[in-house]
């Protein structure tokens, strides 16, 4: 497929966009909409000035290909495995959505590490669990034991996460849109819900396997019934940035799609 997009042309500024944006059209075997193409390139342009972009290490939009082909193309990282998905879960504008029971993706991550790590998804339809149970949209194990464990979940009320530990933290609150965890030391991390940034008191205690399950935690089963637009995986980052960038991403995808 000849590249239409080069950098620097139709305001396609980032080498990274680029290729992206040419992979997810070969994927769909169609060209995707200037709109969206900006919208990625932007987002791209902000991660880097925000000083974010490096600690991205998978990531995957879920939103703006125009097939659930190209919607599993990785803008960063490598192509996560698609278990049972089919194209009628997929929608442009909001993303995948999850059956509650068999499906989900796998994504290798690069090796982690125990005291520098992010989680983040955009959550475009909540789970319909109630509590005390939860539904898991993103989540690290290790390969055995409870050391390490990563994770975001929730519910119809609650939100629950791990960060690189035993125990978990639920939070009474849960939202649309962006939900991310970062920890950048030993003895704490911090969750961001509803805009609004609260930290932890859990020290890590060790790390998971390079394994990471999106709409599943393979620990406990507990499936995802949630859409979700965007998930990222990486390095201690500024989830305050990051959720303004993956925000807007999805608005403008949105804006662009007809």
């Amino acid at each position: 497929m000849t590249l239409r997009w080069v950098p620097g042309w139709n305001g396609l500024t980032e080498p990274e966009a680029v290729s992206y944006v040419a992979a997810v059209e070969a994927a769909d075997g169609q060209e995707l909409e200037f709109g969206v193409a900006r919208a990625i390139n932007d987002f791209v342009v902000g991660c880097k000035q925000d000083k974010i972009w490096d600690a991205i290490k998978a990531c995957c939009i879920l939103a703006g290909a125009k097939t659930l082909d190209g919607a599993l193309v990785p803008l960063v990282g490598t192509a996560p495995t698609n278990n049972n998905f089919v194209s009628g879960d997929y929608d442009r504008e909001t993303g995948l959505i999850g059956d509650g029971s068999t499906k989900y993706l796998t994504q290798i991550t690069p090796v982690p590490l125990q005291n520098s790590v992010h989680q983040a998804i955009y959550l475009s339809s909540a789970a319909t669990a109630v509590a005390a149970d939860f539904e898991t949209h993103l989540a690290q194990w290790p390969a055995s034991g409870t050391n390490g464990r990563t994770q975001i979940s929730t519910n119809t009320t609650q939100t629950f996460t791990r960060s690189r530990e035993t125990t978990g933290d639920i939070a009474s609150s849960v939202g649309l849109k962006f939900i991310g965890t970062d920890r950048s030391a030993v003895g704490e991390y911090r969750r961001r819900i509803l805009g609004a940034n609260a930290t932890i008191s859990a020290s890590s205690t060790g790390v998971p396997n390079t394994t990471a399950h999106v709409f599943n935690n393979p620990g406990l089963g507990q499936y995802s019934n949630a859409r979700l637009a965007f998930y990222s995986i990486g390095e201690s980052l500024d989830l305050a940035a990051l959720d303004t960038r993956v925000s807007n991403l999805i608005t403008a995808i949105g804006a662009a799609i007809p």
